[in-house]
């Protein structure tokens, strides 16, 4: 299976399915964020699961540890692949995040977001680089059961080392041609999949493209010969 997953930016339901369906071939899967969500809601998901994707449900969900739960347990019949929910939010909020999920999903603590760089987290009170920052809340991720994290892939190859069968979401990943847009920490495709990358989350340089599934099997390409190894591995 693909390790690209194509974010679909839009609360436009049928430009969604339409983008899902024409990377259905190539793509791993989709990812579906708060922007989706807010307009359509899990009926909304449930209409792009019928065509047969794994859907990545990006919620990065963040409150108290009983809301977070009550939460994660009202999405389960959306079986969604993979979930996220802030590794900020603390140890019991993850623990009881993971214990609401079903068996099929896996739950992964977004640690610091693409958009950010140390500037910014001094910004909020943060001392550490982001690379310091990603560290200390994957291993609070691991430590409370969870499958894995999002992080860019300037941090993911760290991350791997200190946690081999964790699960790694890249996103902010990039071909080298693409315009960076807001991200500020960005890798290309076959670099944060040398480096661990388990999941590689591709938008705009696809879903933005006159041909999305023709700039979808461009990015798929440069990979080829890396997944093929994976797969006799």
């Amino acid at each position: 299976m693909s390790p690209i997953f194509v974010a679909i930016d839009t609360p436009d339901l049928e430009r969604a399915r339409s983008l899902s369906q024409q990377v259905q071939a190539d793509a791993g899967g989709v990812k579906l964020g708060l922007e989706f969500f807010s307009a359509n809601g899990p009926a909304g998901v449930a209409s792009i699961r019928k065509l047969g994707l794994p859907v990545f449900l990006d919620l990065k969900l963040h409150d108290i540890p009983n809301t977070v739960a009550k939460a994660v347990e009202a999405l389960r019949p959306l079986k969604a692949a993979v979930l996220t929910v802030h590794a900020a939010g603390g140890r019991v909020m993850l623990e009881a995040a993971k214990a609401a999920a079903g068996p099929a999903t896996k739950v992964v603590a977004v640690t610091v977001l693409t958009s950010l760089d140390g500037e910014d987290l001094r910004s909020i009170g943060v001392q550490s680089e982001p690379g310091e920052q990603v560290a200390r809340l994957a291993e609070l991720a691991r430590s409370a059961g969870l499958d894995g994290i999002v992080c860019s892939g300037a941090e993911v190859g760290a991350a791997h080392a200190a946690w081999p069968d964790g699960y790694f979401v890249i996103p902010g990943v990039r071909p080298p041609s693409a315009d960076l847009s807001d991200q500020k920490r960005v890798v290309t495709p076959r670099q944060a999949l040398e480096d661990g990358a388990s999941m590689l989350v591709i938008g705009r340089p696809i879903t933005g493209a006159s041909d999305p599934a023709a700039a979808l099997r461009d990015i798929a390409a440069t990979l080829q010969d890396w997944t093929s190894a994976t797969a006799r591995a």
